[in-house]
């Protein structure tokens, strides 16, 4: 039987502020947010959390939903500062990015590893570890590594950004699974 853990904080990393509402770096607040709609959650601006917060109930479950406002490079700093207030571990944490190495359209579920030079996962390694679960958004990749900057912090064109829409809305189908712990199930529905 493989372990279940129930995820009781989800983490939309992006950038604050108007400029980058729209952009492909702010997957994961496009994803929050559409969790807190479907869920009738409220963000409200928590300053012990530097961040916006929110919970949800799920049923009998509760879930906390996260935007840091610290900016992506500072993302940690928000995620431990949660974490610590409600005695989380890692194993608790899903953070949810965006993902230069997926297409649009795509979104996967895992657990631990690398932050593969995403600066926001960089942040949260060095804040709690590596050992909490990401559900990646693909935004597609520019094709020159010396473009990747630019092209995260710039909006995707319509038809990527309804196909980044469209995996963000399965991946919130499978929040009351994901917030039950059955992972595994989560991934291989979403793979």
């Amino acid at each position: 039987m493989p372990e279940q853990t129930s995820i009781r904080l989800i983490v939309g990393l992006g950038n604050p502020g108007e400029k980058y509402a729209l952009t492909r770096h702010n997957a994961g607040f496009h994803f929050v947010d559409a969790v807190a709609e479907r869920y009738r959650g409220s963000f409200k601006p928590e300053k012990r959390f530097f961040g916006d917060a929110c919970r949800i109930d799920i049923g009998p479950a509760q879930c906390h939903l996260l935007k840091p406002m610290t900016y992506m490079n500072r993302s940690g700093q928000s995620v431990a500062a949660i974490c610590n207030f409600y005695k989380l571990q890692p194993a608790e944490v899903l953070v949810v990015h965006d993902e230069l190495d997926l297409p649009p359209g795509v979104i996967r579920l895992k657990k631990g590893g690398g932050h593969g030079g995403h600066n926001g996962l960089r942040d949260i390694h060095k804040a709690i570890g590596a050992d909490y679960h990401r559900l990646r958004i693909g935004i597609g990749h520019p094709g020159d590594r010396n473009l990747v900057v630019d092209y995260v912090l710039k909006r995707a064109s319509r038809e990527e950004d309804a196909l980044m829409r469209e995996a963000i809305g399965r991946g919130v189908d499978e929040i009351p699974v994901i917030i039950g712990g059955d992972l595994q199930k989560v991934m291989n529905r979403l793979h």
